[in-house]
């Protein structure tokens, strides 16, 4: 009997681990960020960072300078989310280059890149996988 709960135990880390796996390969909003941060990282802003702004990557910049003093659990979660936060902004970078094809097929005549993105998202179930992945992961979806 005394297997069970190992097994169960292990199962649960097992799928924890995945989780946590296939959310870090979701690009994360500004908002989320702001989020995540302040979970993983709010004792070490109050101590090293008190007064500094989130823009202008004033926090951020702080926390990389207290490295040597912040947590690891605050180095692993600022890591995490200015990674996820680069893969958005690529994303929305690249988004109309990597849907080029899909705009030619499925929004002929459509201008604008604001039109062009609402007729894309209209055409989601047949535009390409890569197109609609690029679209999610510039947070368009």
């Amino acid at each position: 009997m005394s297997k069970r709960p190992r097994i169960l135990g292990a199962l649960t880390l097992l799928l924890f681990v995945a989780g946590q796996t296939m959310a870090s390969a979701q690009t994360i909003s500004y908002a989320d960020a702001m989020t995540v941060l302040a979970r993983g990282c709010g004792p070490d802003v109050k101590k090293f960072c008190k007064g500094l702004n989130l823009g202008n990557n004033e926090i951020r910049n702080c926390l990389e300078g207290n490295q040597a003093e912040v947590s690891p659990q605050c180095t692993a979660t600022l890591a995490s989310v200015t990674a996820s936060i680069e893969r958005r902004l690529a994303a929305q970078a690249s988004v109309f280059k990597v849907c080029a094809g899909n705009v030619k097929q499925h929004c002929k005549g459509v201008v604008g890149e604001v039109h062009i993105l609402q007729c894309l998202i209209k055409t989601e179930r047949i535009d390409s996988e890569k197109c609609n992945q690029a679209i999610t992961d510039a947070g368009w979806r």
